[in-house]
């Protein structure tokens, strides 16, 4: 059997985590933080960084690659390489496969983030079981993805999956008024936003283990609110069941549109309190959906973590590169 080797690489909005792949296997991995300081520029070379690293201490030589995939946290076209627009990373109509392309002598391939995520699920998680699943990932922003009949649905012009940037409220329905201002699902149910609006309580004086175990101006990880939510605190319970409320809303209504048979979530702040997030999303879920499409629906926390990705430039290289 043909060994087949890659490199996957999830641009995350905090970390960069590289793996090398051998047929089918992660065997290897690199985590840099994410550093968005020095701009686009700067970004690319501490991915092409992070690949080198990854081929020196692993022995791997460029040739023995059938590709560099690359996951993006923003609107992808897998086709040009172009990122549109990625908020969270600051990038605006940037070729990063061509940039990319000047360093290594091996196909690039590059896809929005919880699309190859989808893809990883999809085969690693599945078996290819799945059939209609909207895939959802809460992080430093949300990302979603969509799978009908078993293959990802990438839109008219390869944006689909932007769940978000929907407009919202707090009760997680939907508006077209800009009378909601900057209220979209990922500014009310993001880690961002949960922080952002438990810190805001912190300095109207709120109580909470955080006053104890966290400094002013500390950056509160996905991990520190489950251990605050271990602790019984009323604050960060309180904003996780907010957040998980949204997201359950949302995908309800999205289930009586488009009638899935799956919703994965995924991403840090789930998979550092899968069951009490999972509860919380299903429980507005069923509120929200029409009884007819919601009934079988099976809404489960992905348990790749954050190896999703990283299996999904698997698929992704079996899609673009053919023998």
């Amino acid at each position: 059997m043909e060994i087949q080797k890659i490199i996957s690489v999830d641009l995350g909005g905090t970390n960069i985590l590289s793996a090398l792949i051998i047929n089918g296997k992660i065997e290897h991995r690199v985590k840099i933080p994410t550093d968005v300081t020095g701009g686009v520029e700067y970004l690319v070379t501490s991915i092409a960084g992070s690949v080198r690293k990854i081929i020196e201490e692993t022995g791997t030589s460029e040739q023995e690659l059938k590709s560099i995939c690359l996951g993006v946290p923003g609107t992808v076209d897998p086709s040009t390489g172009i990122i549109a627009h990625a908020p969270n990373l600051g990038i605006t109509n940037y070729n990063i496969k061509e940039a990319l392309q000047k360093d290594f002598n091996v196909p690039i391939l590059i896809e929005n983030d919880v699309n190859i995520a989808a893809l990883g699920i999809k085969v690693f998680e599945f078996q290819n079981e799945v059939n209609n699943m909207l895939v959802i990932f809460v992080g430093t922003g949300i990302g979603g993805a969509l799978l009908f009949d078993g293959n990802l649905y990438r839109g008219s012009s390869n944006y689909a999956g932007e769940i978000g940037h929907m407009k919202v409220n707090e009760e997680g329905r939907f508006s077209g008024s800009n009378k909601f201002g900057k209220s979209t699902l990922e500014n009310l149910a993001s880690r961002t936003a949960i922080v952002k609006a438990i810190k805001k309580d912190l300095k109207r004086g709120a109580k909470s283990v955080l006053n104890e175990t966290t400094k002013p101006n500390e950056r509160i990880k996905s991990k520190v609110l489950s251990n605050a939510l271990d602790s019984k605190d009323k604050l960060v319970t309180y904003h996780m069941k907010k957040a998980a409320r949204v997201i359950g809303t949302v995908s309800g209504s999205l289930a009586t549109l488009l009638n899935f048979d799956t919703v994965v979530i995924g991403g840090g702040v789930v998979e550092a309190s899968p069951k009490f997030m999972i509860k919380h999303i299903q429980k507005s879920f069923q509120k929200a959906v029409l009884p007819e499409p919601g009934k079988d629906v099976k809404i489960v926390s992905t348990v790749l973590g954050d190896d999703a990705p990283l299996y999904g430039g698997i698929a992704l290289t079996e899609e673009f590169i053919r023998d």
